[in-house]
């Protein structure tokens, strides 16, 4: 009976917190300084959605069971973490039933939507018939998507390797380039994130993410960053550098050359233009391969081109890819061409949930979704839409101090001294609390977490760029 009377009182609370929070959503707050830029924003876009009752525990009840079970270096968002229990497409609904808007998509993973009717139902079907059974049975699943993922890329990377994570990938990539060069050296950039494993750690070039252990032959390079960079825009003296490397920092000879288009975990900062050609060129003459890290930015997020490296102009030897290319699935991939692929069969190189039936068919689903629902096209006009108001923004607000990225995959770098570029830690920290109780999720990233990652689901619209933008406009001008 008690138990009975409990499950009443809660769906009760749920009830009356979904009927405070819709009236309350339906008012246009009054300004209280009488100016009027520093009024709240308008309510969330409609959505016709209503989220199920949760019953489910309590956020203070999710923490305390992660602080006993879990490892003690998982972090969360915000001061109070938001416990979310159910999403769907650029939306996300807390305990309470609260909605958000989703603007970092579980860190650039979520493309199509959460919970896409198309990939929900690919994937219940496939798991009704079979779940799991590796490579070494035949299931057309694995094939029919490392067919349509080779079709979409360019030159002759054609032959696929499926893992479980951008990390697994790049650890792949780099394995090959090792034994395809005969070389040892990596080399990667400053700024850059490629996964924290005990490998990939050695290519990440951020030391919040780095630990105290051997990491091989791996070498930074200057990274080409048009905003705090050295050289400016300059990829010429940029590229040189990469030269010296070579010449002063190796034999002469390295193994191969790993970078994003656009550095995710670094905050969003997109490659000097022109930078990647240039360098492709000096690392195939020191007898390396060329990677391109396409775990944030491929299939269509950046709008104008369906893989990242395509801004630059350039066929990479490697590409690896995870995230987006699963809408949320473990789902990892390493794409070459069938020279590089060719070293791989000296030994055993197997990957027991690599092409699993489940992920392959949800991989499949998510490439016929943007292809079917024009995601690419969709985020070139929505993410110019957005940078566009985001410029203007900074125009009116000098703690901006630099809005950049392509597409859906955009950074707005906070700066207490724009002359100077001094990153607003403090400010950034208000700053991202005070979304979150304006019913905006962004990302943070950078060396010094100033900068707000803006990467949503590719189904965000005009309107939810406007009430984002409405609402960091109110924030910062109450800061």
């Amino acid at each position: 009976m008690a138990f009975l009377q409990r499950l009443i009182l809660k769906r009760k609370l749920v009830l009356y917190g979904n009927c405070r929070r819709n009236l309350c959503s339906s008012v246009s707050a009054v300004p209280t300084d009488g100016d009027s830029s520093s009024s709240l924003p308008h309510q969330l876009p409609p959505f016709d959605y209503q989220p199920k009752p949760y019953l489910g525990p309590s956020a203070e009840q999710v923490l305390e069971k992660r602080k006993r079970f879990l490892g003690p270096s998982l972090f969360y968002y915000y001061q109070k973490p938001l416990n979310i229990v159910e999403g769907k497409m650029q939306y996300l609904f807390d305990e309470s039933g609260r909605r958000y808007l989703d603007a970092f998509a579980g860190i650039v993973t979520v493309s199509c939507g959460h919970c896409h009717p198309d990939i929900v139902n690919a994937i219940t079907e496939q798991n009704n018939l079979l779940q799991h059974a590796t490579t070494i049975y035949l299931h057309h699943a694995i094939a029919d998507f490392a067919e349509a993922l080779a079709s979409k890329m360019p030159g002759n990377l054609k032959v696929v390797y499926f893992v479980n994570s951008g990390t697994e990938a790049n650890e792949l990539a780099m394995l090959m380039a090792r034994l395809y060069s005969g070389n040892l050296g990596m080399i990667a950039l400053r700024n850059a994130y490629h996964g924290g494993s005990s490998n990939t750690i050695g290519l990440t070039a951020l030391n919040t993410w780095k630990y105290p252990i051997p990491q091989g032959e791996i070498h930074h390079v200057v990274n080409p960053d048009p905003y705090r960079g050295i050289f400016g825009s300059n990829a010429a003296l940029y590229a040189q550098d990469v030269q010296d490397h070579i010449d002063f920092g190796s034999s002469g000879k390295v193994a191969g050359f790993i970078a994003e288009t656009i550095q995710g975990v670094g905050g969003s900062v997109e490659l000097a233009p022109g930078y990647l050609k240039h360098v492709y060129d000096i690392v195939r003459k020191a007898g390396g391969v060329c990677i391109a890290d396409e775990v944030q930015t491929g299939f269509g997020r950046t709008g104008n081109h369906y893989w990242g490296f395509q801004t630059q102009g350039v066929i990479p030897d490697i590409v690896t890819m995870a995230k987006g290319i699963g809408n949320g699935l473990p789902l990892g991939a390493v794409v070459t061409t069938p020279e590089i692929a060719n070293v791989m069969a000296q030994k055993i190189q197997f990957n027991t949930f690599g092409g699993n039936p489940v992920c392959s068919v949800g991989g499949l689903a998510v490439l016929r979704v943007i292809d079917k629902e024009k995601r690419q096209a969709h985020c070139a006009n929505v993410g110019s839409h957005l940078i566009g108001r985001l410029r203007a923004l900074q125009e009116r607000h000098d703690i901006i101090g630099d809005v950049r990225g392509r597409g859906l995959m955009v950074g707005v770098e906070l700066v207490t001294d724009r002359k100077e570029k001094t990153p607003a830690k403090a400010e950034t920290a208000i700053l991202f609390e005070k979304l979150r109780e304006l019913g905006v999720l962004v990302g943070k990233g950078g060396l010094h977490g100033n900068v707000f990652r803006i990467k949503p689901p590719m189904c965000f619209t005009k309107d939810d760029a406007d009430f984002l933008v409405d609402a960091l406009d109110y924030a910062m001008s109450k800061l």
